[in-house]
């Protein structure tokens, strides 16, 4: 398995775990952890032993933002430079929204600015309900660009328009009543909430929850409706056809449990 040199990275039991590890400065992000993430999601998107992805920060935070120093040599870019960048953060975010995997993000202690694209782009979010959440850009005369199409997403245009153009800082109590994170709770309580998405995940079937995602994605950005009607039906038909189709429905008929094992040949084939 391959080392990384600002996050952690381990599998085990079908979850990929993914620590933010730069604790000295708070797991503020830089150029490499941007290209480090890209690539980790990128590569468990084809990892057939891996059913879920876990997205935490080690230390006292989740992710402070950008780091400082990283944003100061940002600063003294040409705009081609700059474009390049932001392509890349942009690339990052869309790497965790796309992922075939359904995406975790534990938060802890704080989330300013970007920190917020990256956990918006995870399908779960369980949050501390003291972390301290903050879409700050305006402050420093910037704004949440690359993260806004997935903070948008989760929380709804006026919210955003409350937390973006205001920089204002809010607690995960508030996070969880705009939709921005899942669930909010003591860190016992929220690691009891992962635990239970994890697990209802893993006793799913793995096509059809991968799949599930990918109808989810075209319902919301690339079907109309009327395409919709067609598709959905051919999907369906699908997967009622497929190995694994044929053994989640024996074994709800016959009341056993289901073995997705036997599917792990024609899961790489077809997804």
């Amino acid at each position: 398995m391959k080392n990384y040199s600002t996050i952690r990275f381990l599998i085990s039991d079908g979850v990929a775990q993914i620590s933010l590890n730069r604790q000295e400065i708070h797991n503020a992000f830089n150029e490499e952890m941007i290209e480090e993430l890209s690539e980790v999601y990128t590569d468990l998107d084809t990892n057939f032993d891996v059913r879920v992805v876990v997205l935490q920060g080690e230390g006292k935070s989740f992710c402070a933002g950008a780091d400082l120093n990283w944003m100061r040599s940002v600063a003294k870019y040409s705009y081609d430079e700059n474009l390049k960048e932001s392509e890349n953060l942009s690339a990052c975010f869309y790497a965790i929204y796309t992922c075939s995997k359904p995406t975790v993000a534990v938060v802890h202690g704080a989330a300013i600015g970007g920190a917020n694209g990256l956990l918006a782009a995870c399908d779960f979010v369980g949050a501390e309900e003291e972390t301290v959440f903050s879409l700050s850009e305006v402050k420093i005369g910037i704004i949440p660009a690359c993260i806004s199409p997935y903070i948008v997403k989760r929380i709804g245009e006026y919210n955003a328009r409350e937390t973006m153009l205001t920089g204002m800082r809010f607690n995960g109590e508030k996070a969880k009543a705009m939709g921005l994170v899942n669930f909010s709770g003591t860190m016992d309580e929220v690691e009891d909430y992962i635990s239970t998405i994890i697990n209802s995940i893993q006793s799913s079937g793995p096509r059809a929850v991968s799949t599930c995602k990918q109808l989810l994605d075209n319902l919301t950005n690339s079907w109309t409706f009327d395409e919709a009607r067609s598709k959905t039906a051919e999907m369906i038909a699908q997967l009622r056809q497929s190995d694994e189709g044929q053994e989640g429905m024996d074994a709800f008929l016959n009341k056993r449990k289901p073995n997705w094992e036997v599917e792990s040949s024609e899961y790489k084939d077809t997804v």
